[in-house]
């Protein structure tokens, strides 16, 4: 399965991406729900098809979920709604250190974190006697979550709200509002996605859709963990002379550091979207 987006989609996504991002960026939370839709079940499909239907009643007219890729980004949209939606703020990470043993139940207090809200917005979206806004939204929370999950530095910390304390040089970029984890969200992810080989010009073998399918959600957060365990944090260098005066720890994002890290990022993007269909034909198959 090759997933191409339509051109104009893609222009306004690639316009888009340089600004600052909070969760790998439109484009990938786009690919990876088109990669999921191609994968879901002719029930599932319909289904989706039909909570997206809902997808107006939501009262978020500058948001809209009317596609799968609107649901994708649809989290990210109503943080401009904090009056509505700030509740919904700490459900897109965890922050589970990785000095530490993997503990699924750190930093979730009230279930607010991403692992805990997947299965909970999975239910009040299968679930036929909720409203048409709440399972929209549900999708929306689900679609997105999935793939934020998938995000290593959404999973992963080191006392550093997940890469965002840590001042970061990448290239010729070096301002005190660029961080570790706005590269990976922004920059990383347009380079690993966009430039050869991408995403877009592969396509995962069955063998390899059948092992990512396998597994749970805690599975699956452990892998991100790892990630920023083993290839986000270890891989750095530190530096002094190419950040604020004020900054507190900084580290350079090089060449080198970037391709160790593209081969992560579309790994984890596409295990994200066979993994979300996955969570939606099992949720929608009744």
């Amino acid at each position: 399965m090759t997933i191409r987006l339509p051109a104009p989609i893609l222009a306004l996504i690639l316009v888009l991406l340089p600004a600052p991002v909070l969760a790998w960026g439109p484009y990938a939370h786009a690919l990876i729900a088109r990669t999921a839709l191609a994968e879901l079940t002719p029930v599932a499909r319909a289904e989706v098809r039909r909570i997206l239907a809902g997808g107006l009643s939501t009262g978020t007219p500058d948001c809209p979920i009317v596609t799968i890729a609107d649901a994708s980004t649809w989290p990210d949209c109503v943080r401009s709604l904090p009056d509505r939606y700030k509740y919904s703020f700490p459900w897109h990470y965890q922050n589970i250190d990785t000095r530490q043993s993997f503990d699924i139940a750190a930093n979730c207090s009230n279930n607010d974190c991403v692992t805990a809200q997947i299965p909970r917005q999975l239910a009040i979206m299968a679930d036929r006697r909720a409203s048409p806004a709440a399972r929209a939204t549900a999708l929306a929370f689900v679609v997105h979550f999935v793939g934020d999950m998938h995000m290593p530095l959404h999973i992963g910390d080191r006392a550093d709200r997940g890469g965002n304390d840590v001042i970061a040089a990448y290239g010729r970029k070096v301002r005190p509002r660029l961080n570790l984890h706005g590269i990976w969200d922004g920059d990383l992810a347009e380079r690993s996605l966009t430039e050869p080989p991408a995403v877009t010009a592969t396509s995962p073998t069955p063998a390899q859709r059948r092992a990512w399918a396998q597994g749970n959600i805690t599975d699956w957060a452990r892998e991100s963990w790892e990630a920023s365990r083993t290839i986000v944090y270890p891989n750095l260098t530190a530096t002094t002379d190419r950040c604020p005066d004020a900054a507190p720890r900084c580290a350079l994002v090089d060449e080198t550091y970037v391709a160790a890290a593209r081969a992560t990022v579309r790994l984890q993007v596409e295990r994200a979207g066979v993994r979300l269909a996955v969570l939606l034909n099992q949720a929608l198959a009744r």
